[in-house]
């Protein structure tokens, strides 16, 4: 039996405080073997977020299928209000977590983070910063990574074709690379040639490197408006990454860019005294700064022929080769690129 009615009935919801939504899937099932570390880098990535974020920074972490220690640090930080959502489900993937972390907001800026990235301080500000200067980005990464100068950037190559504005720069953050190719097991991941030279995009005095990936990076909102699939199929990996988060930008003919400095660590899942001491080193900043984002989408026949068969021509190899000289490289650069 119903008696009286409902005050919340028919109430229009307050506008939110928050302009920034930070995302961070967590899986740890147990505590051993590959996982033996990982509870702590939970805490290191945590943790750097606290330091580093401002005021209006709306943080959901997503618990998908971890084990008790996990799901009670988690309650704990919920309570001391630290975090401001807490999901707790079963193990049903890493997209499938992030889908119910975007589910019931509407943020002009989402950050997607892996649970192992430390963020340093001025990542906020930085990422910022590219989003104001560059109105059609769509994606900014706080790690710039060079190999992913070819992935969904079709669109930006072409626009930017005849600019001077475009060009090869000197790397600015050789440290980082380096750190995170170590992160991963891959140390030769970048050969010579991308540790001193990385093709930007310049204007009104910042300085963005064209591409970005996916392991931590910020979206604009609207980016997921589009969503038509809403499960993967996928635990991890698969064209899952892929579809949910990186094409539907690119198909509101929005870019994928990169800070030119590094503002975050990949940390993998093995602690290292080195992450301890960075962590330390990070300031508490809270400062809020105002964000201007344009929220128009660019999409229509020019982005789609860029996509589509732009793409295919110049990203074969000898047209390849000869837009790199074209932007500033040499001939034998161009061939190791």
């Amino acid at each position: 039996m119903r008696i009286g009615f409902n005050p919340n009935k028919d109430k229009v919801l307050p506008k939110s405080d928050y302009t920034h939504q930070v995302i961070v899937p967590v899986y740890i099932p147990h505590q051993n073997d590959y996982f033996k570390d990982s509870f702590q880098i939970l805490q290191l990535c945590l943790e750097s977020l606290f330091k580093t974020c401002h005021d209006k920074t709306y943080i959901t972490v997503v618990n998908n299928g971890s084990c008790i220690e996990v799901v009670n640090y988690l309650n704990q930080l919920q309570q001391e209000l630290k975090i401001q959502e807490v999901i707790h489900t079963s193990a049903i993937g890493k997209l499938n977590a992030i889908l119910k972390g975007l589910s019931g907001h509407q943020f002009p800026l989402i950050t997607i983070t892996d649970a192992d990235v430390l963020f340093l301080n001025h990542w906020q500000k930085a990422t910022y910063e590219v989003f104001e200067a560059f109105p059609r980005a769509g994606v900014v990464s706080p790690v710039p990574n060079p190999k992913n100068l070819r992935y969904y950037t079709a669109n930006i190559i072409g626009i930017t074709f005849f600019s001077k504005n475009t060009a090869f720069t000197p790397v600015v953050a050789k440290a980082g690379m380096k750190a995170f190719a170590k992160s991963i097991g891959n140390e030769s991941l970048y050969k010579a040639i991308h540790l001193e030279k990385q093709l930007t995009i310049t204007k009104q005095n910042v300085t963005a490197l064209i591409g970005a990936g996916h392991f931590v990076a910020t979206y604009k909102g609207i980016s997921f408006n589009i969503l038509k699939q809403r499960f993967s199929t996928y635990s991890l990996g698969g064209d899952s990454e892929k579809l949910l988060l990186d094409k539907p930008a690119t198909d509101l003919g929005m870019w994928r860019l990169s800070t030119q400095n590094n503002y975050a660590y990949h940390l993998g899942n093995v602690k290292e005294n080195w992450m301890q001491d960075e962590f330390d080193n990070i300031m508490s900043d809270f400062s809020t700064f105002e964000n201007s984002i344009d929220n128009r989408e660019y999409s229509g026949v020019l982005n789609d022929f860029l996509m589509k068969f732009f793409s295919r021509l110049i990203f074969r190899k000898p047209f390849w080769q000869l837009y790199l000289r074209y932007k500033g490289l040499t001939s034998e650069e161009a061939k190791q690129y």
